[in-house]
C-alpha cells in the first residue's frame, strides 16, 4: 500500500518540529523508519512543501516527487485535499492505480511497523472503509465540562450532570494520530468515518502526538528510557 506522510513547513505550535532533533534523529525520521519497516506499505512519499524538510528526508528510501502546492499549505487547508491530491497525482504520473492508502503523521514518533501492518490487517479483514489508530482516553467523556458566558462550569452532556463513579462509565477513546487507513472512495466525500471504520488501539505509551514542546519533551523522555 502506499504511505502518505504530511510533513508542511510553518508549525506554529512547536516551530520546525518536523526535522527537530528527537533522540538524536529528526522528528520525521521516526515515522519514515516505521513505514520503511512495515510489511504492508510498498511505497513511501513524502508530501511537503518546506525545502528543509525535504532535505532532511531525502536522506531516506523515500520519495518526493513532487513539493506540494502552496494552496494545500496554508494553515486553513484540509489534509484530506492533500491526500487526495498526493495520489491521485502518483497515480497518474506513476501509472499507479491506489484505491486505498495509509497517512502516517510525523508528530507521532512512538508508533512502529508492526502497529502500521497491524492496522492494515484490520482494515482487510473487515473490508473497512478506514481504520483509526486510538488508545483509551485517561478520563471518561462524561467529566468533561465547558465554562458558559457567566464563568459557570457546565456539563458537555445536557442529558445528565449527575455523578458517577468510574467504573460505571463506559470506556471510551481518543484518536492518537498515528495510523490512518483509508479507502480513497471515503476521503474523495471528506469524510474519515463511515458504518464501516474500525479502530486500531494503542497503549498511551506510544500515542503520544507531538504539538507543543512539552509533548515533544515527553516523547524524548519515553524513547530515552526505553518505555515503548
Amino acid at each position: 500500500m502506499l504511505a502518505v506522510i504530511p510533513a508542511r513547513g510553518g508549525s506554529k505550535g512547536l516551530p520546525g518540529k518536523n526535522v527537530k532533533k528527537l533522540a538524536g534523529k529528526p522528528l520525521i525520521a521516526y515515522t519514515i523508519e516505521a513505514a520503511l519497516s512495515s510489511k504492508e506499505v510498498t511505497q513511501i512519499v513524502i508530501s511537503t512543501d518546506d525545502e528543509e524538510i525535504a532535505n532532511v528526508c531525502s536522506k531516506y528510501d523515500v520519495e518526493i516527487p513532487f513539493m506540494r502546492p502552496e494552496v494545500l499549505a496554508s494553515d486553513n487547508a484540509l489534509i484530506v485535499d492533500t491526500y487526495t491530491y498526493t495520489v491521485d497525482r502518483i497515480n497518474k504520473e506513476q501509472n499507479k492505480n491506489y484505491q486505498n492508502m495509509i497517512a502516517l503523521l510525523p508528530t507521532c514518533p512512538l508508533r512502529n511497523g508492526n502497529d502500521i501492518d497491524s492496522a492494515v490487517k484490520i482494515f482487510k479483514e473487515k473490508e473497512a472503509d478506514s481504520v483509526i489508530s486510538y488508545y483509551e482516553a485517561p478520563h471518561p467523556v462524561q467529566w468533561y465540562r465547558y465554562i458558559d458566558n457567566n464563568g459557570v462550569l457546565r456539563s458537555v452532556f445536557q442529558e445528565s450532570d449527575r455523578l458517577a463513579n468510574r467504573q460505571e462509565e463506559n470506556i471510551t477513546y481518543l484518536p492518537n494520530g498515528a495510523i490512518y487507513v483509508f479507502k480513497m472512495n471515503l476521503l474523495r466525500e471528506n469524510k474519515y468515518y463511515s458504518d464501516k471504520s474500525y479502530p486500531y488501539l494503542m497503549p498511551s505509551s506510544r500515542s503520544i502526538d507531538i504539538d507543543t514542546l512539552n509533548d515533544f519533551k515527553m516523547a524524548e523522555c519515553a524513547l530515552k528510557d526505553g518505555v515503548v
